[in-house]
This record gives structure tokens, C-alpha cells and sequence, in this order.
């Protein structure tokens, strides 16, 4: 079963060094869990109609977390 969560996170400045979320991720403001796509989706519009994400301060992304392959047979 997959879950996804909406991640409500600062937008980092843009320094002269490439960004790179695995060693220095932006900070998070919020964590929310679904249990469907549907309802990721529908958290995440609400959070877009934020205004600091409307003034491109903060930003929102969806994740899936729990993920299963459809063929099982890839991982002999």
C-alpha cells in the first residue's frame, strides 16, 4: 500500500552552491500523512493557497513513501 505525505517546507536561498536535499534539506513546517493520492492532493491545494507559498517563500511536495513494485519478479 502506498502512502504518500505533503511536506510544507522553507525555500531555501539561492546560494552560488547547488542545492542537494540529501545533505542539506530544506527545513519543514509541516508533515501531513494520506493514506490516498486524492487526499495528498487535497492537503496540498489547501497548502498552496497559503500565502507565504503563493509568494514563493515556502513550497509543497508530494511524496510517496511505502511504495511496492507491480512486478516482484524484478528483485530475483
Amino acid at each position: 500500500m502506498t502512502r504518500f505525505l505533503v511536506v510544507l517546507t522553507d525555500v531555501r536561498p539561492l546560494d552560488c552552491a547547488r542545492r542537494n536535499e540529501r545533505t542539506s534539506p530544506e527545513r519543514r513546517r509541516q508533515v501531513v500523512g494520506a493514506s490516498n493520492r486524492e487526499a495528498a492532493d487535497r492537503i496540498a491545494g489547501a497548502f498552496m493557497a497559503l500565502g507565504m507559498v503563493r509568494a514563493g517563500r515556502q513550497r509543497v511536495k508530494v511524496i510517496a513513501v511505502g511504495r511496492r513494485p507491480k512486478d516482484p519478479a524484478h528483485l530475483d
